[in-house]
């Protein structure tokens, strides 16, 4: 039974990277057996209870919103799938707790579909066959999800669980590490989202920084940097041959401007930051979902933007204390000797990427994120029962 419940939870992770319409086949399965376990008696811990309330209080707060939009009409799905997915990310947290096996197959799970979903933009990108194209938008790789910007940071975090293994396992299973991250790096570049290449290079340079500071040891560290070197030269090259497509050139170097013309235009993306902090300055309880795009013709594109617009002032508070707890509990567990510390350096990496990039892009209902939330508060929840343990069943459960 036990077994069967983390083939499902794995398979619900494995759908997570094909979202072209919602309710998507992920929705389903994922609220369906989210009902079931905690039917079935899945234990809600201290640590989880606490995520549960803030996840709670912050959907609360959006709901609250309503009273101030003329026109409701799509907020209920919208806080529909927001309550949904602050559901995921305690159901995460929860299984992942209970048994902490359960992370090396739910990364298994990413990586196969990140794998899967990257192929399907890079086939699209260069139409190679027959209808390819829909797994594209605006001459962008999209893989099989309904944004370019969505689609590349999801392939992020199964890349550097690929490169944690690449640096850390047997040399003779490099080769085929290397092909899968050549796949997923193509796939992020094809996407020609600015945020998921700055989410790579500052999530692989910090991954590689963190092992640096883990293993102490002179050789496992040359080892570290020789073969993160060598991935980067290998990388490099891989671009370097699709930048000879005329195609892949001309995007890329439209692409790669720091401010492009509708970021820095009058009423550009940052001008609309501006008015709409001010904006949400005199609205406590914010504008309601997609009313600010219905108002400047683009979203918010700025997640403490959408927070505040979105879920108002109690909203955005509740996010900011979400957020820094997480990123807190990561930075004091993720060096510690522990099953679980591969799964937790590249979540606490991610997330702390997520919220840098969050600045230009908005990541409130991306579900991979919720999915780091998860596993971010799963494991430390683990570390909070290891603590309270103590003695010879805590050395069991951290060996």
């Amino acid at each position: 039974m036990r077994i069967a419940g983390t083939a499902l939870i794995a398979f619900g992770v494995f759908l997570s990277g094909f979202v072209i319409s919602e309710p998507a086949p992920y929705e389903l399965v994922m609220a369906i057996q989210i009902a079931i376990w905690f039917i079935l008696g899945l234990k809600i811990s201290r640590t989880t209870a606490a995520l549960l309330v803030l996840l709670m209080i912050f959907n609360l707060a959006g709901l609250l919103t309503m009273f101030v939009m003329k026109d409701i009409s799509g907020a209920p799905l919208y806080f529909a799938v927001s309550i949904f997915l602050a559901l995921s990310a305690v159901f995460y947290c929860a299984v992942i707790e209970a048994d902490h096996r359960r992370l090396n197959l739910l990364f298994k799970a990413w990586v196969a579909a990140a794998i899967i979903t990257s192929l399907l933009g890079i086939a699209g990108y260069f139409n190679a066959f027959p209808g390819a194209h829909v797994f594209t938008r605006y001459n962008r790789a999209m893989g099989a999800f309904e944004d370019p910007n969505v689609f590349g940071p999801y392939l992020v975090a199964p890349l550097l669980y690929l490169l944690y293994r690449m640096l850390t396992g047997p040399l003779i299973k490099t080769p085929l590490l290397i092909l899968g991250l050549l796949v997923l790096t193509l796939g992020i570049f094809l996407s020609f989202s600015r945020a998921a290449w700055g989410l790579l290079v500052f999530s692989g340079v910090a991954l590689v920084v963190v092992m640096l500071l883990k293993q102490r040891t002179t050789a496992f560290r040359f080892k570290i940097l020789a073969i993160a070197g060598g991935a980067v030269l290998v990388l490099a090259l891989a671009l370097i041959v699709a930048l000879q497509f005329p195609q892949v050139s001309e995007l890329f170097s439209n692409r790669a401007k720091l401010v492009q013309e509708y970021d820095g235009a009058r009423l550009g993306r940052f001008e609309r930051h501006k008015i709409g902090f001010l904006m949400a300055m005199e609205r406590p309880l914010g504008l309601g979902p997609m009313a600010f795009g219905k108002i400047f013709g683009e979203d918010e594109h700025n997640i403490w933007l959408k927070t505040l617009t979105t879920y108002g002032w109690l909203g955005a508070i509740t996010y900011q204390i979400m957020l820094w707890t997480t990123i807190g509990f990561g930075f004091r567990y993720m060096l510690r000797e522990r099953p679980w510390q591969p799964y937790l350096m590249i979540a606490w990496v991610m997330i702390l990427g997520h919220a840098i990039i969050g600045n230009v892009i908005d990541t409130d209902h991306w579900r991979h994120y919720y999915l780091l939330l998860g596993i971010v508060w799963g494991c430390a929840a683990l570390e909070h029962r290891l603590q309270r343990r103590g003695g010879p069943e805590a050395n069991a459960l951290a060996s």
